[in-house]
């Protein structure tokens, strides 16, 4: 079927189709004024998911953002604030209702899930494109209730997202109350034993006396490495030959009495040749002699019995320093014994410290934000009562039934060609009989035209010749 064929059947047919268009508008006009009237009203919800919380002190990045948005979506859709709107309107206690929830469940099941779910069915919850922006929008038969209800729902939600927000934070609170109070009993335990040790121990300040008793202990070991050497000395000294010690040599009595006695000696040599053996010279001279022989002897044993007695002396103060180093020794191993222990009831006090302050830090925040009352949503809008349905829209039902309608009229007139099909121009001829057409006469009455070549006539009525 060719288009000039297409619009000759609608020309033929065009009572058929306006009268389906008329009857489609009609019945859409019908309709539209039959069906009860929906209003619809809106308000907005813009959601900070940037701005840091003013007692955590952390933000949410854009990465988790779109997905946070999602759940605050769910949140406004929820049950839960379905919940909160029947209490907040009080919906469970009209009688209507109650009456309508017997009569459509005969009592079975809850009034306010059931009034929650009838809430449900006319919000439409929706994120603005490319913003932190919630729609909430709320239709239904009432044009002051859809505002009133749709004013609820945006309540709800800011009433459910604060306690969302507060209620963890309150049991958290309350978690780490009781932690505080445990923390801070092990505090004061780890305290209480860190005293009793420093009271049993007679501690006052441990590193000055550890310090103290390492000096002492360096002094007393200086002392007797200092008597060691001068023992080692005396025994050097004591084993050597009385002449050659150095007090001996080094004595200005003896070696006065040396030079007498080498003085006397060559004078007694002299005696001994001049002078007879009963001479009474010579026995003076051998006399003193003898005599200062003796002396040197007595001082040099003097001075023999004086390392003796010091290097006695020596050793009695080396074993004494000995035992005084021994002990030092044993009173500051015993005194870093103490510190170690000391150091440890210290740490333990500071663990319990640092575990007291981290809890006491988490509770007192934790107890912050369970006393908030503000959220990161703001409405930005009241919904008011709208003054026009938004359903039904008479003249977009009228628009689509024009279409339909036209749709319809020229699929029935097509139809109806088909069931009896009629000869409306020279091509239908030619389909119809497979046979050419030679010619064709207008019925404007004196125009021809040629069908087919020279010598094929156009006859003046239209019909085929």
């Amino acid at each position: 079927m060719t288009l000039h064929q297409f619009l000759l059947i609608l020309r033929a047919r065009n009572r058929v189709i306006l009268l389906v268009l008329a009857l489609a508008l009609t019945a859409a006009l019908a309709a539209s004024l039959l069906m009860p009237r929906k209003y619809t009203a809106q308000t907005s919800l813009l959601v900070d998911v940037r701005t840091p919380d003013p007692v955590a002190g952390a933000g949410m990045s854009g990465v988790i953002a779109p997905s946070y948005m999602a759940t605050q979506v769910d949140i406004i859709g929820g049950d839960l604030v379905a919940r909160r709107v029947v209490k907040m309107l009080k919906l469970d206690e009209d009688e209507e209702t109650k009456a309508a929830w017997k009569k459509d469940t005969e009592g079975r099941g809850s009034l306010e899930s059931w009034i929650a779910k009838d809430l449900q069915s006319g919000l439409l919850v929706q994120p603005a494109r490319e913003s932190n922006v919630i729609n909430i929008t709320y239709k239904g038969g009432n044009a002051e209730n859809v505002a009133q209800v749709v004013n609820a729902f945006a309540q709800a939600y800011l009433d459910t997202n604060l306690s969302l927000k507060t209620e963890p934070a309150r049991l958290y609170a309350t978690w780490f109350d009781e932690q505080t109070k445990v923390s801070r009993a092990k505090l004061e335990d780890a305290q209480a034993r860190l005293s009793d040790y420093q009271q049993k121990a007679g501690i006052v300040s441990s590193d000055e006396r550890v310090d103290y008793e390492t000096a002492k202990l360096a002094q007393i070991s200086t002392q007797l490495t200092a008597v060691q050497g001068e023992t080692t000395d005396s025994q050097s000294k004591r084993n050597s030959r009385g002449d050659t010690v150095a007090e001996v040599m080094q004595s200005t009595l003896i070696n006065g009495l040396k030079a007498d006695i080498a003085r006397l000696e060559a004078k007694v040599s002299e005696n001994n040749v001049n002078l007879g053996v009963n001479h009474p010279l010579r026995q003076r001279s051998e006399a003193e002699l003898a005599s200062l022989r003796s002396r040197l002897a007595s001082e040099s044993n003097r001075i023999s019995a004086s390392i003796e007695t010091a290097y006695r002396v020596g050793k009695d103060r080396e074993r004494e320093l000995q035992a005084s180093v021994n002990a030092q020794k044993t009173r500051v191993l015993a005194l870093n014994k103490q510190r170690d222990e000391l150091n440890v009831y210290r740490r333990d006090v500071e663990a319990a410290q640092r575990a007291y302050e981290t809890v006491s830090q988490s509770a007192s925040q934790t107890r912050l934000q369970s006393l908030t009352n503000q959220t990161n949503v703001v409405r930005l809008n009241t919904a008011l009562a709208p003054i026009n349905p938004s359903s039904p829209k008479l003249s977009l039902n009228l628009l689509i039934a024009a279409f339909v309608g036209t749709l319809l009229g020229v699929g029935y007139a097509m139809v109806l060609e088909l069931m009896n099909r009629r000869v409306r121009s020279s091509e239908d001829l030619m389909q119809m009989l497979d046979l050419p057409v030679l010619a064709s006469i207008s019925s404007n009455g004196g125009k021809r035209r040629m069908m087919g070549g020279p010598g094929h006539l156009a006859l003046p009525n239209g019909s085929p010749a």
